[in-house]
């Protein structure tokens, strides 16, 4: 039941390298922002470095070009442009009550996560002892607001292990999924008896009952080895390696 993770990091390309520094190094669970990036580098990971690419400085160009749309903002003021954006609304409370995100009103929410919007990568492997670990690296949601911290890395959420029960990996739409602890969730519901694919599913489920349009996927697998994925809102391909196979073997998983 260790944990270590990074959030909201800049100018260090290693991401998983500095939670796992956090890890190791550190008694806490999670350093963010600016702070994270120098201990990173303290710890002797390459930095400060410019992360952007040329495909990436286009890419923001463009969006720039388009009134930065789309993006994550809702019940704002002005609507089609880069900002500075104001509460819609006569009062700040009726903005918080107007912000509370309902199943079936993602205003241009939905727009921004799909299948080329983000990049996580989700890992689980059990040692030959027993010994469970899980990581997961991402740059988050495309045009994602400043600031802004996905399910990457929440424990429970975009991954979860115990030595005990087995682990889980999850990617999506981490705004909506981290509300759940999806792979919490799955491992706990192997913890119950549950096979993989039942817990997986059972997880899944969950969130699509309240949030029928996101889109989301994660696998399971118990400390035996035995697999298996769901998915909701898009066809979602896990790959699988064990010391008998030769390659990688590569498992697709369909909507439920």
């Amino acid at each position: 039941m260790e944990v270590g993770a990074v959030a909201a990091m800049r100018y260090v390309p290693e991401g998983i390298k500095a939670a796992k520094l956090v890890l190791e190094y550190t008694k806490h669970t999670m350093l963010v922002g600016d702070q994270a990036s120098a201990f990173a580098i303290s710890m002797g990971l390459q930095g400060p470095t410019n992360l952007s690419s040329v495909e990436s400085i286009e890419k923001w160009t463009k969006w720039k070009d388009n009134s930065c749309q789309p993006n994550f903002r809702k019940n704002v003021i002005p609507r089609d442009s880069c900002g500075p954006f104001h509460p819609n609304g006569p009062s700040i409370r009726r903005c918080l009550m107007d912000n509370e995100l309902r199943p079936n009103e993602f205003g241009s929410v939905t727009v921004n996560v799909g299948l080329h919007s983000h990049d996580t990568i989700s890992m689980a492997v059990i040692d030959q002892i027993g010994q469970v670990a899980v990581g997961t690296s991402t740059n988050g949601a495309t045009f994602k607001i400043p600031g802004r911290v996905g399910d990457g890395p929440i424990a429970g959420s975009s991954a979860y292990a115990d030595a005990e029960v087995g682990a889980c990996g999850a990617t999506g739409d981490g705004d909506i999924m981290m509300r759940f602890l999806p792979c919490y969730q799955a491992v706990e519901n192997m913890r119950l008896g549950m096979e993989p694919k039942l817990a997986a599913k059972d997880a899944i489920s969950r969130i699509a009952r309240k949030y029928p349009n996101f889109i989301g996927a994660l696998f399971a697998v118990n400390r035996n080895g035995t697999h298996a994925g769901a998915c909701h809102g898009w066809t979602f391909q896990y790959s699988v390696r064990n010391p008998g196979m030769n390659d990688v073997e590569v498992f697709t998983v369909h909507p439920q």
